[in-house]
């Protein structure tokens, strides 16, 4: 009997992995493992680079997720040179990044998350992808999805420089102003994304909530853990992405820890395994106890789910009727549900496109003053926004000429590493029994990473450098003549 399934590549998420599943001898999952087979060095290569330069440099870790990158590593070049934005710089990285984080999320659940609850986990290979998406919801829907997505990337290619990598942050601002005229442009986007995210909300209401199979799923215990969830937070507890508080809460709801970013360090510890490049974060006063979940457990869990677990309210009123749509069917506060992820991505965006039209209804996002210049010697700095993916750490340190002499980078699909771990191992061993291993079985294993919407480009980089490739060459009479490898 087979000891071992692989799956390899994992699909529909960003980067490389795969998961290495060990049956026992009556043909159960023992155990599954999801591997990253490649080694993360950005924190490397950064050093000795000139500190200013990293807002540049660090977003090239992903062409997925640079603008979050951007926005926490512009922030942490404010704190190294100890200067603060202007108010005016400070809304339109809150524009930039809002507006990235939206389309990002909309790709996510269209494209990547959605094969599994619009076209069904049991669907044909065939079908589980976008086309199978289009082809349940519709040709209409699908080009109001690619609209929406093209307005908001258009917001951040005028105003961050370009859409993949911008280069708009600078310390103590941005290069980059919004005219009146523009403003009132993207006023326009903001509202009618916000039409379009209740659109959207529709979508999940008729077609994932009305699926009794799919909500079984959602609701059961094949995708469970009770784990602590981490967020950033304003003054009232609100969800905010660019800026706050980091909040913790236990698995009943209870807060734990509220500290400000440069303090991360005391919250927060990084471990290793021998069978993954990817690190695992966990809670440092609670501790590591292995990969189990309960609060005896430092595991936590970050991104949509988990920032929604650790807000009180959302702060804008559409957005907050969702938000108690969802634990009401969920059962209480905090959820648990791994599927539901996929469920606060939705919401996420519907707060999001409410405070990006309370942004730009303001007429001081117009205010010429953009940048406060630094005048401090550079030393150390932290940065924190949200990504998409979850809550995103740089830290710096310079010498006195603003050489960069270290580097931390806790990605955000770190901070659920240990989670999507514990969710493959128990997917695997709740489906796979007495041998029976189906292609619909593996793809709901691999379901139990898909709604933390992993960026293994962000996790990891390859340590040679290169990427596998293979080159078939044809005459003009279309035979192939030669094949050139690097592998």
């Amino acid at each position: 009997m087979t000891k071992k399934v692989t799956i390899d590549p994992i699909t529909r998420l960003e980067g490389h992995g795969k998961i290495e599943i060990f049956l026992d001898d009556e043909g159960n999952a023992k155990n599954a493992y999801l591997q990253v087979p490649e080694l993360k060095g950005f924190e490397q290569f950064c050093i000795g680079r000139p500190v200013e330069e990293l807002p540049r440099i660090t977003p090239r870790i992903c062409g997925v997720c640079p603008t979050t990158h951007h926005m926490a590593s512009t922030k942490t070049v404010d704190a190294v040179y100890q200067v603060k934005p202007t108010e005016t710089a400070v809304k339109i990285r809150r524009v930039i990044n809002s507006a990235f984080v939206m389309e990002d999320h909309l790709l996510h659940f269209f494209f990547l998350g959605g094969p599994d609850f619009v076209v069904g986990p049991d669907a044909p290979p065939a079908e589980r992808n976008i086309l199978g998406v289009v082809g349940k919801v519709g040709t209409e829907i699908g080009k109001k999805v690619i609209a929406a997505r093209r307005d908001l990337r258009r917001i951040i290619t005028e105003l961050g420089g370009r859409v993949i990598h911008p280069v708009c942050g600078l310390p103590g601002g941005v290069s980059k102003g919004i005219t009146e005229e523009k403003r009132q442009e993207y006023l326009q986007i903001a509202k009618k994304t916000v039409e379009f995210s209740k659109f959207a909300m529709q979508i999940f209401d008729d077609i994932v909530l009305k699926n009794d199979k799919y909500v079984d799923l959602v609701v059961g215990d094949i995708y469970k853990h009770k784990t602590y969830y981490m967020g950033l937070v304003d003054e009232n507890n609100y969800p905010d992405l660019y800026d706050g508080k980091i909040r913790v809460v236990d698995p009943e709801g209870k807060e734990i820890a509220k500290f400000s970013s440069e303090n991360y360090l005391d919250h927060i510890k990084e471990r290793v395994e021998p069978w993954s490049y990817m690190k695992f974060p966990y809670l440092k006063n609670i501790g590591w106890k292995g990969f189990q979940d309960g609060k005896e457990s430092g595991v936590y869990r970050v991104a949509p789910l988990a920032r929604l677990n650790v807000a009180d309210a959302m702060g804008t009123p559409i957005a907050q009727q969702e938000f108690e749509k969802m634990y009401d069917i969920l059962g209480g506060k905090p959820a648990h549900n791994t599927l539901a992820f996929h469920w606060a991505r939705l919401i996420e965006v519907v707060n999001l496109a409410e405070r990006l039209e309370q942004l730009l209804s303001d007429k001081s996002i117009t205010n010429p003053n953009i940048r406060n210049i630094p005048t401090s010697i550079p030393d150390e700095g932290v940065g924190v926004v949200e990504a998409p993916r979850g809550t995103l750490i740089h830290h710096y340190k310079t010498d006195e000429k603003g050489l960069v002499t270290a580097v931390n980078l806790i990605v955000a699909t770190v901070g659920n590493s240990a989670a999507m771990s514990m969710s493959i191992a128990k997917a695997a061993q709740k489906l796979i029994k007495k041998g029976k291993v189906t292609d619909e079985i593996l793809n709901m294993v691999e379901m139990a990473f898909r709604p933390y919407d992993p960026c293994l480009a962000c996790a990891t980089h390859s340590l040679p450098g290169k990427t596998p490739l293979i080159v078939n060459i044809y005459d003009n009479e279309k035979n192939k003549i030669q094949t050139l490898k690097r592998d």
